[in-house]
């Protein structure tokens, strides 16, 4: 793996490809500027960073993954990952644009009250954003009102400002990604079935008392999404979160052992995963209405 470059701030990515810092904590770039670059080079981001790539012009890996994109389509990155980005065309400049934002700017801002709804910043791998031209055209216009901010110089109003256009960008994206699930539904249908038969498969034999109760993040794991993604994909199809959809299987379970079973509750709680029994009855009680043994004497009346 190549030296990995800490991009801790918007200053360290301008002087990487010879652009301007106009902000200390954002700037919007347009790589057909670029008057340098690397042809691979691997970053640590500590900075949020999304771009409008119009062009191939270059190939993304995070982690084991490179990412689905094409021409005309959005790539985010949030503080804490790390990418390796290997150039695929024999030029410096390309047809390239973006914002990138330190942390520090959403300090006391409605961004920064609202930043963990913009999930797709953590869609870790193959789920770029693919636009359509008018979708295309608002996310150009969007970054075209926050560079003119910039070029006004920084004053009391400034970071105030620069925050709400970045949400309005956001909040595109995050209707954008929303169109997409739509549109890909027949793939996420082909998930959920998946996840259906990975839950089954979780649940026999002895996998889940050797283990505990099955993760989010083992599931996206095993279908090769982000948590992130497959949670909001997830609910975009069923209504449901993973962790309601695993507990609601749990309860199923349950349900069919204590009426099936002379297990006793704690041997059904085990098997099922969880460390203590009471986790199983606490969560039985909300989802059911009546402790596992009540259950269990209804079924028997």
């Amino acid at each position: 793996m190549n030296e990995v470059l800490e991009l801790d701030s918007v200053d360290v990515y301008n002087q990487l490809f010879g652009l301007e810092t106009l902000h200390p904590l954002v700037s919007v770039v347009d790589l057909n500027q670029a008057t340098r670059g690397i042809e691979v080079m691997t970053m640590r981001y500590g900075v949020y960073a999304l771009y409008l790539k119009m062009e191939k012009a270059c190939a993304i890996k995070y982690g084991r993954q490179n990412y689905d994109y094409q021409e005309g389509t959005i790539v985010c990155f949030a503080p804490g990952q790390v990418t390796e980005t290997t150039r695929t065309v024999d030029r410096i400049q390309t047809d390239v644009y973006g914002i990138l934002f330190h942390p520090d700017l959403l300090q006391g801002t409605s961004l920064g009250k609202n930043m963990k709804k913009y999930t797709f910043f953590s869609y870790e791998v193959n789920e770029a954003l693919h636009l359509s031209e008018t979708e295309q055209q608002i996310v150009m216009d969007c970054l075209r009102i926050i560079r003119m901010e910039l070029e006004h110089g920084v004053d009391k109003h400034s970071q105030r400002l620069i925050a709400t256009h970045i949400e309005l960008l956001l909040g595109y994206c995050m209707r954008f990604y929303e169109r997409q699930f739509v549109t890909r539904s027949k793939a996420n249908r082909d998930v959920l079935t998946r996840f259906e038969m990975l839950l089954d498969e979780y649940f026999e034999g002895e996998h889940a008392e050797q283990n505990g109760l099955p993760s989010v993040k083992y599931f996206a794991g095993e279908l090769c999404l982000s948590p992130n993604y497959f949670g909001d994909m997830l609910k975009k199809e069923t209504g449901r979160t993973p962790q309601e959809y695993i507990q609601e299987k749990v309860i199923e379970l349950a349900k069919d052992r204590i009426s099936d079973t002379e297990d006793t509750v704690s041997r059904i709680a085990y098997s099922l995963g969880f460390q203590y029994p009471q986790h199983l009855c606490r969560l039985f009680k909300k989802r059911v209405g009546c402790t596992p043994n009540e259950y269990r004497a209804q079924m028997n009346a």
